[in-house]
């Protein structure tokens, strides 16, 4: 018996919109491989120039690489808290839980990244940290709120500078702890 012989399927193309979201996705994906600590920033992918969204996840990506090889665990990076808050990175630095925020910059013409932390971001870091600390449970462990500077001038490599205990929790959050 023969087979049927069966007209090839053409493949729809993709609507414009997912298309977009796709060519997003991928090139979030790609900055992974792209971005390395010890190779010179250059701020092109595919032919085009980073966005303002995709040099802050580079420079988290960064960050959470040069934590990781410096004797911290990343436990988890980009956690929204249920009732508000956002963290870039939780870590562990020993027996310390740390809550790091990530400032990116790719000139050093307004000041330092760490100038952005001001005190309604620090307010949001803040509500993060309690909401992790209530998924686990409000344990009676140490932490604290660091701010990791990355610097990503073009053609330089990437400039990194921690600043551990950067701010920290007001008194009347504490009681009870």
């Amino acid at each position: 018996m023969k087979a049927e012989s069966q007209a090839p399927q053409r493949k729809r193309p993709l609507p414009a919109g997912r298309r977009q979201r796709l060519a997003l996705w991928l090139r979030r994906r790609a900055l992974a491989w792209k971005v390395r600590l010890h190779s010179p920033y250059e701020p092109m992918l595919f032919g085009h120039r980073l966005t303002r969204a995709e040099v802050g996840i580079a420079g988290e990506l960064l960050a959470a690489k040069w934590l990781g090889r410096h004797g911290r665990k990343v436990l988890k990076c980009n956690h929204d808290g249920v009732f508000g808050g956002e963290l870039d990175i939780v870590a562990r630095h020993g027996e310390v839980l740390t809550f790091v925020e990530v400032k990116t910059r790719t000139q050093t013409a307004h000041g330092r990244p760490a100038d952005a932390v001001n005190a309604e971001k620090r307010q949001l870091i803040r509500q993060g940290a309690l909401a992790w600390l209530r998924l686990l449970g409000n344990p009676k462990i140490a932490f604290r709120f660091d701010i990791v500077e990355v610097l990503l001038i073009p053609g330089e490599k990437p400039a990194i500078h921690v600043i551990e205990n950067a701010f920290t929790l007001p008194d009347y959050l504490l009681t009870g702890r």
